[in-house]
């Protein structure tokens, strides 16, 4: 069976509401590298020596001597192969497939899952997507199919679900990625168990996580907000195009390309909105509340952030143009164009300025704070790919192919479970390496 044939077949936030991540990490410098000089330093020692040796006969001895202390510099494509083959190493528990987070004690989110599930579906790792999924649904997925968005150690000392701060409610981005990814996976592997899997969980989706704002879908980002009647928390960085687009095709039975234009809607909204701010809004907010019945937008509050900001353009947001990059480029979506140019102008205009990225910028487009993160280069990259991709080759260049170590064949010592995951996929999406699966076009792609 293939996709064709399918085809046609809460109240305000707490802390028992998934609603986003610990505070970003300390001040961080941005870093001048010279990983992409290390090939042509190594080839210019060659030649050097082996013309001066030459004159004695002794070309072979120059190249074994410099091999001996030059690293073999790898292809950018080896660069990802590696980088994975390091994060499974250090990230994801041996023998249980479960992803760690070690910055928090070693706690498991739904979020970690989904995006170890993308990454082996795109770098066709089927033991790794298969022990990651197993483990998702023996430990996190709840009789109504959504997933609990938090396990870990508890206070009887045993692990499981951390229901003390609200594990056991769904995070929908979660949702949606691992739908997603199981649906790539039905496509790569033609294993009809992922479609299977994969139904139930898009139709819950469906149910508890999209609410009606102002006659239209939205996607909410838990499954409390449909108990709200008068606002829903939305968190744009969870809107998936791409997907929401997967899953109309083998759930006809809702209203999925609408969510698509609304998801639109929505963006181009609270982007522009200044959000109760004295200026214009320039770039998506982390989190913002609508109002059910008018659809207007506003700030949302009882969210720990960065900055104390939900507004801001931060580490929840940060997101948001890798998914719209993955939809320009899958659908060739002009709605996507339009907001990653806008955001494009912000991110390209403080490159220039800077030389770098601040690792949050207010929702007019200020630098809110006064260090950077990798994070917000892997997943802001998308808006430069789509929009500038002359300069997006350099802030890849200066900022993450600098990560990977060629010497040791893995990712540079540091890197902290959501930086890492997000360098990989900004990495990815810019040397083309995140084909849409779902397409038949895409399906023997690397």
């Amino acid at each position: 069976m293939s996709l064709d044939q399918v085809e046609g077949a809460g109240p305000a936030p707490s802390q028992d509401t998934p609603t986003g991540r610990p505070p970003g990490p300390g001040p961080r410098r941005s870093r001048a590298r010279g990983w992409l000089t290390a090939g042509a330093v190594a080839v210019a020692v060659v030649l050097v020596l082996a013309v001066a040796l030459q004159l004695t006969g002794g070309v072979r001895q120059a190249v074994q001597r410099v091999s001996a202390d030059t690293p073999m510099v790898s292809s950018e494509d080896t660069a990802l192969t590696d980088m994975w083959r390091s994060y499974k190493a250090g990230f994801i528990e041996q023998g249980t497939g479960r992803t760690l987070d070690p910055s928090q004690g070693g706690i498991t989110t739904s979020e970690g899952q989904s995006y170890t599930m993308m990454r082996a579906v795109w770098s066709d790792d089927r033991a790794t997507f298969d022990s990651s999924w197993q483990w998702t649904k023996d430990n996190l997925q709840r009789p109504d199919r959504l997933l609990s968005w938090r396990f870990g150690p508890r206070a009887d000392g045993t692990y499981g679900i951390q229901t003390d701060v609200g594990g056991q409610n769904a995070a929908s981005d979660a949702d949606v990625d691992v739908a997603f990814s199981l649906l790539m996976a039905y496509s790569r592997w033609q294993d009809d168990d992922y479609l299977y899997d994969a139904l139930p969980l898009i139709d819950a989706v469906w149910q508890y996580e999209v609410v009606d704002v102002a006659g239209r879908p939205v996607l909410a980002a838990n499954d409390l907000e449909r108990n709200d009647t008068t606002s829903v928390l939305v968190n744009p960085s969870y809107f998936a195009p791409y997907a929401f687009r997967a899953f109309a095709r083998v759930d006809p039975g809702h209203d999925w390309s609408g969510l698509v234009d609304s998801s639109y809607d929505v963006l181009q909204q609270v982007s522009a909105d200044p959000l109760g701010g004295q200026a214009e809004g320039a770039l998506a907010p982390d989190w913002v509340r609508l109002d059910r019945a008018t659809g207007a937008a506003s700030a949302a509050t009882g969210i720990s952030t960065t900055t104390g900001s939900t507004t801001d353009f931060g580490f929840e947001a940060l997101r948001l143009p890798w998914r719209l990059a993955l939809d320009a480029r899958w659908h060739d979506e002009p709605r996507a164009r339009t907001l990653l140019e806008q955001q494009a102008s912000v991110l390209g205009a403080a490159w220039e300025t800077d030389g770098r990225w601040a690792a949050v910028y207010a929702h007019d487009g200020r630098p809110a704070v006064d260090y950077a993160a990798t994070a917000m280069y892997g997943g802001a990259l998308g808006a430069l790919e789509v929009a500038r991709p002359v300069l997006a080759r350099e802030v890849y260049r200066t900022e993450l192919l600098p990560l990977y170590d060629p010497d040791t064949r893995a990712a540079k010592p540091g890197l902290g479970y959501y930086d890492a995951n997000w360098a990989w996929f900004g990495m990815a999406l810019h040397l083309d390496r995140l084909p849409d699966l779902n397409d038949p076009r895409g399906r023997d792609l690397p």
